[in-house]
């Protein structure tokens, strides 16, 4: 792994949705960084194989669904025996299932996506601020969400998606009052990201997509890493409420999702 400042050291933080791609990503820059990071998802077998990557003491893994709250509960009272502490939560696991317009939309799938990405992510925030020996309120830290261009802007054939990530992003600036002066909370908000969860967007069309980018390219799970990890650590101490778009300056371009 690279060298980095430890501006993490001694902390300990819980990132959701993380064996692969983005949230892989920042938790190995959580981990350069010095922090010590629990990681959860979906998959058992890629989760352990995820965490079995990282250099040992640094990583614990906990298998489950990320809007499940018996989960929830066993990954914080995991944290609360492992760590005593919890630091940095970063709700980055999301889902979406359908892609079309919104005039077919199936809502049942469409249920599910909040679910997920909005209630998920609130209920997270909810156990970690009453959980009895963490008390993320009171003790204070940082909570990221991982929202999208999308919210911002129309985007075809992910609309819903978008429409998810904007009541996310309202609800980062809700919390961010709620939650202050103890607990920082922010959101960033990626365009294209080369992952295996965008690659619909952009497989087959690279050159194309990235011609509306004014930087001239797609993202990487490291260009929001580094994001992540400047709004965690106290670099960022006074900052709370925003929403970081993260687009190679597509929006300002006038681009869409």
């Amino acid at each position: 792994m690279t060298d980095f400042a430890p501006r993490l050291a001694g902390r300990t933080a819980l990132i959701t949705g993380a064996s692969r791609g983005i949230g892989l990503a920042i938790a190995r820059r959580f981990v350069a960084e010095g922090a010590r990071v629990v990681i959860t998802a979906r998959k058992p077998e890629l989760l352990a194989e995820a965490a079995a990557a990282f250099p040992e003491g640094t990583v614990l893994a906990v298998a489950g669904k990320s809007d499940d709250p018996d989960h929830q509960a066993q990954v914080l009272d995991t944290i609360a025996a492992e760590y005593g502490q919890l630091d940095i939560l970063v709700n980055n696991a999301g889902i979406n299932p359908v892609y079309g317009p919104l005039v077919d939309l199936d809502l049942d799938a469409a249920r599910r996506i909040l679910e997920v990405n909005l209630l998920g992510s609130l209920a997270w925030v909810q156990q970690a601020c009453r959980h009895p020996k963490l008390d993320l309120r009171g003790r204070g830290g940082s909570v990221i969400n991982l929202s999208s261009v999308s919210a911002q802007t129309p985007a075809a054939n992910i609309a819903f998606y978008g429409i998810s990530k904007a009541a996310l992003e309202q609800l980062t600036r809700s919390l961010s009052v709620e939650l202050a002066p103890t607990v920082r909370v922010n959101a960033v908000a990626p365009a294209v990201v080369k992952t295996d969860f965008a690659r619909a967007l952009y497989e087959g069309r690279e050159d194309a997509v990235s011609a509306a980018y004014p930087l001239g390219r797609l993202g990487t799970p490291e260009d929001v890493s580094g994001a992540v990890a400047f709004l965690a650590s106290d670099d960022a101490g006074w900052v709370t409420g925003q929403v970081l778009n993260l687009d190679g300056g597509l929006l300002v371009a006038g681009g869409s999702a």
